[in-house]
């Protein structure tokens, strides 16, 4: 497979001399684990030539990093590398970003779970400003914060390679909302965000969003499990009204009630570009469901192919809605919490739950 780089990196991969397994690049690591100190991990040195190296959950730590980094630092045919779970901390980082400076094939990197912290933000930063080979980076669960975003703002604004970037099961605050809001709208490579499982909040929520609607190349956003509530979902709202690029967007479990969904309502209205919305496990209701599906039908330009509503009771209006959207948009999946099938509210159901309990044979209703 050719590398990134150019024909030399083609000759080195088909050869399997410069791959890590390779006798060359076997040789290489064994010299950098005896400079580090530490034991060799044998599943490097089992593994056949390949182009993707994984050594996920081998308990690496600081030094082992250090010594992977420096025998990858001249190789040619690793292009996937992923070091997930293994406690690499703000040292490994700094050590794996180093090789990354030098290394101009590796196009893939996931170091997800490694506890990377602020030190391993502003090494990761440093190398993205100086990389342009890397367009996918997987740097979920890493004890990011508040502080961490400024150096990976710096990072998302210079950086134009990068296409997708995952940040979340992160510690990112309202604070971050702001810097990375700002940062996002003067990107121009990402395509593919995800930055769910934080602690944005309203205010931080609508600085983020905010810089949604200025940037031209993101296709997919992903900030579920965060707390953007009313305000963070008209930030929503308005973004969709004024970006024509993004594809996919994923709000599930944000505190988003009716008039959250009505502002998100307004966005879709008028937008064209947006294909699939996750609007799942938000409180709401049926007039927060049937103000989208409205949205919809006023919108015969509107994009949306997949649309996943909350999981609640379906009344007569919402059903009803449902079957005209589909009338209108007969290739539209709709579900509900997932489910393809919006069923209608049961009549006995209704009735059985109107009912007072009976608790044993005392015939005491329970209210």
């Amino acid at each position: 497979m050719a590398a990134g780089g150019g024909g030399s990196g083609a000759d080195g991969a088909s050869s399997g001399e410069e791959d890590a397994g390779g006798p060359e690049g076997e040789s290489r690591y064994l010299a950098a684990c005896r400079a580090c100190g530490v034991t060799p991990v044998s599943g490097l040195l089992r593994r056949r030539p390949g182009p993707a190296l994984s050594l996920r959950h081998r308990g690496l730590g600081p030094r082992g990093a250090k010594a992977l980094a420096l025998s990858l630092m001249v190789n040619t045919s690793i292009l996937t590398l992923d070091l997930s779970d293994n406690w690499l901390q703000g040292e490994g980082a700094a050590a794996v970003a180093e090789m990354l400076k030098e290394n101009c094939y590796i196009s893939a990197v996931d170091l997800s779970d490694n506890k990377l912290g602020v030190e391993g933000a502003k090494a990761f930063s440093a190398m993205l400003l100086e990389n342009t080979t890397i367009v996918s980076l997987q740097l979920s669960g890493n004890e990011f914060d508040d502080q961490a975003a400024k150096y990976l703002a710096d990072a998302i604004t210079a950086n134009s390679k990068v296409e997708i970037l995952d940040l979340s099961y992160n510690m990112f605050g309202d604070k971050a909302g702001e810097i990375l809001g700002t940062a996002i709208a003067e990107n121009i490579g990402l395509k593919e965000l995800k930055i769910s499982w934080n602690h944005f909040h309203s205010q931080g929520a609508a600085a983020l969003v905010k810089g949604l609607g200025a940037n031209v190349f993101l296709k997919v956003l992903d900030v579920s499990y965060n707390g953007f509530g009313n305000s963070g979902a008209a930030a929503l709202g308005e973004a969709l009204k004024a970006n024509n690029v993004l594809e996919e967007l994923n709000v599930r479990n944000n505190h988003i009630s009716v008039e959250g969904a009505l502002h998100i309502a307004a966005g879709l209205k008028e937008n064209k570009t947006l294909k699939r919305l996750d609007m799942t496990r938000n409180p709401m209701q049926s007039e927060g469901c049937c103000g989208v599906l409205k949205a919809l039908q006023a919108n015969s330009g509107t994009g949306i192919e997949i649309l996943d509503l909350p999981d609640i009771p379906v009344n007569k209006e919402l059903a009803d809605l449902c079957d005209a959207v589909k009338i209108l948009f007969p290739n539209l999946l709709l579900r509900r919490g997932g489910n393809t099938k919006l069923q209608r509210k049961s009549p006995l159901k209704v009735e059985l739950q109107t009912q007072p309990k009976v608790v044993g044979n005392s015939q005491k209703a329970v209210a």
